[in-house]
């Protein structure tokens, strides 16, 4: 009787097999994780309340990014403790890619000097891209009966300590802004801090304070109906709806054009594999230059970042270098 065997694989069948199944092992596990990424939502983790600037901008970004990533991006808001609870939200959660966080220039370079708590954050956090950029503008009360530059600096000068700029609290941005421009102008505006921008916005409509800096979505509305005069940006360029509104470039006040300029960006958890920090960064850049997107922001009054991204980190570093600076001389101590 004749016996039949199951034919055996050749040599070069099982030499080839063996290769693969080493190259597989030779993969990186980040760059085995980032061709699976993203395989399922995305939590996008917004430090502040809904509705705010920075809610307004994360769910723009959150629409592009899903096109260019193919997930959903699920919005979630933290607020709290100026964006600091959110934040260190962000910190702890684990570093695969499915938790990103909003960052922006009062979280990564305020927070850090501005509460003791938040001292360490930054070394826990990895950046990963600077998406949007939004100006700001400095608005005065119609009492105050000025509607220019000029006539304002006069008249904060002839008056030092009678007018007053409502702020959002102390140490914040436009706190910062507002004693930069009393050093800078030579002028004395009294410095007013609320416990937040919806009331001393309120404040600044009521004419309780005659001068208050703000993001420029927050107040366009109010410049429209004329309850607030625009009397001054911090811009790359004057706005295509205030086209009578110099910028503090044009005007040869470059750092305080620099300082107003808010940013937005988004952070992971320090240790997130590199490879899905760059499927990451490229996904969200994309988005941030997609048609609709740009509309959406310049409907906002903001535009999508245009720099190399690696520079990122650097950025953060340099402003939380001027912030701290900036924060001795208004003698603003970390709570």
């Amino acid at each position: 009787m004749r016996t039949t065997h199951a034919r055996r694989p050749s040599l070069k069948a099982l030499a080839v097999a063996t290769l693969a199944a080493t190259a597989a092992l030779a993969l990186p596990q980040g760059a085995q994780a980032a061709d699976a990424y993203p395989g399922k939502p995305i939590k996008l983790i917004v430090p502040f309340a809904a509705g705010g600037s920075t809610d307004i901008v994360a769910r723009v970004l959150a629409e592009g990014m899903r096109t260019t990533l193919g997930q959903p991006i699920v919005v979630d808001n933290k607020a709290g403790a100026g964006g600091l609870i959110g934040t260190e939200a962000v910190a702890q959660a684990a570093p695969d890619g499915y938790t990103v966080g909003m960052a922006t220039v009062s979280t990564m370079t305020i927070n850090p000097l501005l509460y003791t708590r938040a001292a360490g954050l930054g070394a826990r956090l990895a950046p990963v891209a600077n998406l949007v950029t939004m100006p700001s503008v400095y608005t005065v009360h119609p009492s105050l009966g000025v509607n220019s530059f000029d006539a304002f600096v006069a008249k904060v000068k002839a008056q030092p300590r009678k007018i007053s700029g409502a702020v959002p609290g102390p140490g914040t941005l436009g706190h910062l802004m507002l004693a930069s421009f009393n050093e800078t102008l030579k002028t004395d505006i009294l410095i007013v801090p609320y416990r937040g921008s919806g009331p001393a916005l309120n404040d600044a409509l009521a004419g309780m304070v005659q001068v208050m800096p703000d993001q420029l979505p927050s107040s366009m509305a109010h410049i429209k109906s004329g309850k607030l005069i625009p009397v001054v940006l911090a811009a790359d360029a004057r706005s295509p709806e205030l086209p009578n509104v110099p910028t503090f470039k044009e005007l040869g006040y470059d750092e305080l054009n620099e300082l107003g300029i808010s940013w937005f960006g988004i952070v992971v958890p320090k240790n997130t594999p590199a490879p899905i920090v760059k499927r990451l960064q490229d996904a969200a850049v994309k988005a941030a230059h997609l048609p609709d997107v740009q509309q959406h922001l310049k409907n906002l009054g903001a535009s999508a970042t245009d720099m190399d991204q690696s520079r990122f980190p650097a950025q953060i570093a340099q402003e939380l270098k001027r912030n701290k600076a900036l924060l001795d001389k208004a003698g603003v101590k970390p709570e």
